[in-house]
């Protein structure tokens, strides 16, 4: 399919373009900017006026729920979702039932997404079976099934000296290992930010302590093995500031940052409100403005979305009780972009849309989140001004539980094309 999107304001922070340019696509890639190539016919116009043309975002991390979870979502609503949200590329954990920890799982995910048309899905397999901490995985022969790196997801790995083999092996043989910074011991059973309020409420605590400790754990054996890391989903301000110093002395580390967290505090608990049970949990505003000072220096690299549906009855629980996560994937776009808002101008549209395209396919080894010449034709056409509000019934995914219920978020996704083929279309 031929299709051209013309009058856009096209922003690509990869390649440093930000004008109204015409985009012309072709045999499933971008063939042209401005000019039109000899002899294109196009099948598909697509009048992009006073809309934006970026990259499709990529998204550090979506759990689609599929295998064994499908009561909570299905790859199709989920995927479905993705298009709405104008995300392209996705790395999903790999917390599935059964866990992806065998090559064929991971085929048969890859299979089932590739069916759906719509967005990549890039699993990352289990770092050890069944994410139990004990036998780490056949690393290679996940890598060839289609993985980009390897995770515990939520699950802590107790025993160090399993961690240090990890890294050792994925270390000699170039793979990335994905880790959300968490003690196995320290905050086990917390709900929320060790803090007055979870005092005043009576809920268990999670202390900053339990990722920072992990962090020095983690960047110890970093410099034995020499192992590359993703930090996934940093909450605190001690935290980040363990980040910084460890990728000044030059460890090769990322890491990113759930969407929530830039924008929310322990305080939106409120009275017990399930929807703001996050893992990791919502900390305080000391921690918040640390984590906007750290997207803005470079400390953190990418915003995920950290999309987990949950369904009704784990979700409408007492707070303590109920399962942690929210839906996100059709909320990325809007919350980076009211980052950059709540901003004042520090943080311009383009940077904001980097940290959810372009950066983030660099931190997941992607060729992805750009519109050069010659690249893959993922592109998300946007209204940047336009607002929506956030309800159950206006959200694609069966998930249907954020904290961000009742707001109101600019940023209005209106067409979404995935190599080459026009996934979702709401210009018309």
């Amino acid at each position: 399919m031929k299709i051209h999107i013309k009058n856009g304001r096209v922003i690509d922070p990869a390649n440093g373009h930000d004008a109204v340019l015409d985009v012309f696509v072709a045999a499933g890639k971008i063939v042209a900017l401005g000019q039109a190539p000899a002899d294109f016919v196009a099948n598909k116009v697509l009048d992009a006026s006073g809309l934006v043309v970026a990259p499709g975002l990529v998204d550090l991390s979506a759990r689609l729920r599929e295998p064994g979870f499908e009561y909570k979502a299905t790859l199709e609503s989920e995927l479905q979702a993705a298009m709405r949200g104008g995300v392209t590329s996705l790395v999903c954990p790999p917390d599935t039932d059964p866990v992806l920890d065998e090559s064929g799982l991971v085929e048969m995910l890859k299979q089932r997404a590739r069916t759906q048309n719509k967005a990549h899905v890039y699993p990352l397999g289990a770092l050890t079976i069944g994410l139990k901490g004990e036998t780490l995985t056949e690393m290679a022969a996940l890598t060839d099934a289609g993985c980009i790196g390897f995770s515990q997801a939520e699950v802590t790995i107790a025993d160090t000296n399993t961690l240090q083999r990890a890294l050792q092996y994925a270390g000699t043989f170039g793979y990335t290992v994905w880790l959300r910074p968490q003690d196995a011991y320290i905050g086990k059973g917390g709900v929320a930010h060790s803090g007055p309020l979870a005092s005043r409420l009576g809920l268990a605590g999670v202390p900053v302590m339990a990722e920072t400790i992990a962090l020095h754990t983690l960047f110890e054996l970093m410099r034995a093995t020499g192992a590359k890391v993703h930090l996934c989903r940093i909450s605190s301000a001690a935290g980040l500031e363990l980040v910084r110093q460890a990728k000044a002395e030059g460890l090769p580390l990322t890491c990113d940052v759930g969407a929530h967290h830039i924008h929310l505090t322990d305080a939106d608990i409120g009275y017990f409100d399930s929807n703001a049970r996050l893992t990791p949990p919502l900390r305080s505003q000391r921690d918040r403005d640390a984590i906007k000072a750290a997207l803005q220096d470079g400390t953190i690299d990418a915003i995920c979305s950290d999309h987990t549906p949950v369904d009704d009855d784990e979700k409408l629980l007492p707070f303590a009780e109920a399962s942690p996560g929210a839906t996100g994937l059709e909320l990325l776009l809007s919350l980076a972009l009211k980052w950059a808002e709540d901003s004042r101008g520090d943080v311009s549209l383009v940077q904001a849309l980097n940290k959810i395209s372009a950066e983030a396919a660099k931190v997941a080894g992607l060729h992805a989140g750009q519109l050069a010449v010659g690249s893959v034709a993922d592109i998300c056409v946007f209204d940047a001004d336009a607002r929506w509000k956030v309800e159950a019934r206006a959200l694609a995914s069966q998930g249907k539980h954020t904290p961000f219920l009742g707001y109101e978020l600019p940023g209005v996704v209106k067409a979404t094309i995935v190599g080459g083929h026009l996934a979702f279309d709401a210009l018309h």
